[in-house]
């Protein structure tokens, strides 16, 4: 199977794509193992368990799945002799519009993520993990499974790996297709065989009540992916692709109106928008012109091409730069300085020929599909901005519709169970801030 990846663009450095990327890579074991598979297992459970985790802690990983929870640190909240049964859920479900760069990994490199999650479980004591696949990846629930069972025959998982005494089983689980379930707690519950309405955190902290009611570590596939690589690489060296408190490299996924969408792996911080956009994906299309981005995956906040930012400067404190959107570094920090977020790293790019109101009604239709009804001002506001979006894009609108449909955001985010009312919200709450003069015209 040759690779479909492109030749690396001189400022990425592949990682988690490195083995995809060669000719002819296949996602077996044996191809796995002739390009160095395994062997940062071998290292790890040479190491004590606490020295893994302080490895990746030292190494600044932060979770690649939208959060972005320092990797370590979520770890640590697990008590290793705790006594408790402890669980390792691998999320990948991967459903945030604009983010398709963990479906790739299962297709063609399940065994790196079978290897960074066998490390990962013997460091927090765990011999149970499930990896939750969506439904609607049947090829890659199938290509996982057989991987699994490629490991636990040459004694990579199973019983007494490798002869250390460490026992590990991993199961797939594919879940029925709802996008909640990207929410860890929702995640659980549909694990255990409920519906998957996300739990009240506190007291259910997956680290203290997870799933089962034990303690359970839930961790995006790319993010375990990387826990090989610091071993491999070790924690210093893995530390400085990145930017203080984001190491390591982050996969780009480009979608919309560029000239090479697609994904890309770029040390965490080392590029501009402007970089990424023209440098990497070969800028917009003929005849046009750049009129905002989306950063992280659909339920990031929008940027518009023409605004001046600020960010944080060393201190921590806001400084004016002059910044427009173009010079705006790609990393976790700065984005949240300037109010949106790399969330997944899914990177919507948008010419002028795209309408505001109807690329958020494409949103809102999405959300409002999506909720899972739990809560009151989600199940019922994602409904009510889906509507009047429709009815404005319709011809209906009328002249209080934009204060209208900020009023319903304002009262979503902040008071839902889960973080689902602040991903439906922020859209509405930013295409409106960003772009007032497109939606009253439509409400005129």
């Amino acid at each position: 199977m040759a690779s479909i990846l492109p030749p690396p663009h001189s400022k990425e450095r592949r990682i988690i794509f490195g083995n995809i990327s060669l000719p002819d890579y296949a996602p077996d074991i044996d191809t796995y193992i002739r390009h160095g598979g395994y062997a940062s297992l071998k290292t790890a459970l040479a190491m004590k368990p606490s020295e893994i985790v302080g490895a990746v802690k030292a190494a600044n990983l932060r979770g690649r799945g939208g959060a972005g929870f320092p990797c370590g640190t979520k770890w640590s909240f697990i008590r290793y002799d705790d006594g408790k049964p402890h669980y390792i859920v691998v999320n990948g479900d991967e459903s945030e519009p604009g983010t398709f760069k963990d479906r790739h990994i299962l297709h063609r490199d399940p065994h790196q993520l079978i290897e960074g999650l066998v490390i990962s479980a013997f460091a927090t004591n765990t011999h149970l993990a499930y990896i939750y696949i969506r439904c609607e990846f049947p090829h890659a629930a199938r290509i996982v499974s057989e991987a699994i069972t490629e490991a636990r025959a040459r004694g990579f998982v199973g019983k007494n790996i490798l002869g250390t005494g460490f026992d590990l089983d991993i199961h797939v689980h594919q879940g029925a297709g709802a996008y909640i379930c990207g929410e860890e707690t929702s995640l659980l519950e549909s694990l255990e065989g409920k519906r998957p309405y996300p739990r009240i955190k506190p007291p259910y902290f997956p680290a203290v009540l997870g799933l089962y009611m034990k303690p359970t570590i839930v961790n995006n596939v790319e993010t375990i992916c990387h826990v090989g690589h610091i071993i491999r690489l070790g924690a210093a060296e893995y530390a400085k692709m990145g930017t203080p408190g984001d190491g390591g490299t982050r996969t780009m996924c480009v979608s919309g109106d560029v000239v090479r969408p697609g994904f890309y792996e770029l040390p965490c911080g080392a590029v501009t928008l402007r970089e990424l956009l023209f440098d990497i994906c070969g800028g917009l299309k003929p005849g046009r012109s750049l009129k905002a981005v989306i950063p992280g995956g659909s339920s990031a906040k929008i940027m518009r091409a023409d605004e001046i930012y600020k960010v944080k400067g060393p201190d921590g404190a806001m400084v004016e730069k002059n910044l427009s959107m173009l010079d705006v570094t790609m990393d976790a920090s700065t984005l949240q300085s300037i109010g949106t977020m790399i969330g997944s790293g899914g990177v919507i790019v948008m010419d002028d020929s795209r309408d505001m109101v109807r690329t958020l009604n494409n949103l809102n239709t999405f959300y409002a599909h999506e909720s899972c009804g739990q809560c009151t001002p989600c199940r019922e506001g994602s409904l009510w901005m889906a509507k009047m979006t429709d009815r404005m894009l319709a011809g209906g609108g009328r002249a209080d519709d934009p204060a209208a449909l900020k009023s319903v955001a304002d009262n979503i985010a902040g008071r839902t169970i889960c973080a689902f009312g602040e991903a439906c919200s922020w859209p509405t709450q930013s295409f409106l801030a960003k772009f007032p003069e497109e939606f009253a015209i439509k409400a005129s």
